[in-house]
């Protein structure tokens, strides 16, 4: 599972940039490479496969030109994040190989004599501009390598807290630039299924700069675009609305929860089905979410940086467990009857 979650600092997710469909899952398919909570080497390179852009919705007859075209692309590309003293701005990559399985043979032409083919490859090796690849060199289905910008890496690894972090497979599929960016949006306030951005912060995170002036534009082409495509294509239901300040919209506001499970039939009485769940007080969701948020039994369910945001989000499950799917919340019921106090406090009370 470790390999298909992307995880990235929040101020990438609020960065000002704009990427094609290609270069977003370029960029994506090497980010849930990176190892998780440990050490990079800044030279670390990452290898871009045909079947990582076919699992993202890339057409398999065209995902090879796809990379390709994307790893020339994002190579010119950059992102600005906003400091406290100005705006940073840097690459994404620092380096990119595509991989050409007749580069040998024309190399050899051009230098027929082995002597001096030896020679031109010792001095690639003399400056670290080759190398001996780990796997598949010759395999058609990997068809780049990445390595990312030294000054980006702080932002993609050993993040400990203010950090976003997606499973891969829920954006499969995307067909819109701006799907990929409201998701990350959504995933950076999950604990707590709302999200408000201003429209001038919303245009300045896609880089729209000119581009849909008008708010009916912006709806149209954008907005409604990304909800439609994330409701389809994700396990989360999302709705928005447009504020106004005086006569003018100003901010948007997205309400979303994870899609219940169909409804499958059920005998009529299972200990694990929705009849468990009960009302709770204020006073028990407090005591006993914070209870289930350490429980080791439950620490796979966690996608957030620190206890109190799983424990928030606990909360918001045992006040309504149809905010999630019902596995999940028949998951975290079950263990408050079973791992914790809770059942035995309520028959003494009854």
């Amino acid at each position: 599972m470790n390999n298909d979650l992307v995880v990235m600092d929040n101020s990438i997710v609020k960065a000002s940039y704009n990427l094609s469909v290609s270069e977003q899952r370029l960029l994506l398919s090497a980010l849930a490479q990176i190892p998780k909570n440990e050490p990079i080497d800044p030279k670390q390179a990452y290898y871009i496969t045909r079947d990582d852009f076919i699992r993202l919705g890339a057409n398999a007859d065209q995902a090879t030109r796809d990379i390709r075209n994307a790893t020339k692309d994002l190579m010119k590309k950059t992102l600005l994040i906003e400091t406290n003293v100005g705006v940073l701005e840097f690459h994404w990559l620092s380096e990119v190989l595509r991989f050409d399985k007749n580069a040998d043979a024309r190399l050899k032409l051009k230098y027929p004599n082995p002597e001096d083919y030896k020679n031109y490859l010792n001095g690639l090796r003399k400056y670290n501009l080759l190398e001996s690849l780990p796997f598949g060199r010759h395999s058609d289905d990997i068809v780049a390598r990445v390595v990312f910008d030294s000054r980006i890496l702080p932002l993609l690894s050993e993040l400990k807290a203010n950090f976003t972090q997606f499973l891969l497979d829920d954006v499969a599929g995307f067909g819109s630039v701006y799907s990929f960016r409201f998701y990350q949006m959504m995933m950076q306030f999950k604990s707590t299924g709302y999200c408000k951005i201003s429209l001038e912060d919303l245009r300045y995170s896609l880089a729209l700069f000119e581009k849909y002036e008008a708010t009916k534009d912006l709806r149209k082409w954008v907005i409604d675009t990304a909800i439609k495509e994330i409701n389809e294509k994700t396990p989360y239901k999302v709705s928005y609305e447009l504020i106004k300040s005086g006569r003018k919209f100003t901010h948007l506001e997205l309400k979303f929860k994870e899609k219940k499970a169909k409804e499958e039939s059920k005998p009529s009485r299972d200990p694990d089905t929705v009849d468990m769940f009960c009302k709770m007080s204020d006073s028990q969701i407090n005591t006993y979410s914070s209870i289930l948020s350490q429980l080791h039994s439950l620490s796979d369910l966690s996608t957030f940086p620190n206890y109190k945001a799983f424990e928030v989000w606990i909360a918001n499950i045992l006040r309504d467990p149809a905010s999630v799917r019902e596995e999940t919340a028949k998951r975290i019921f079950k263990t408050l009857r079973t791992e914790t106090d809770f059942k035995r406090i309520s028959y003494e009370k009854q």
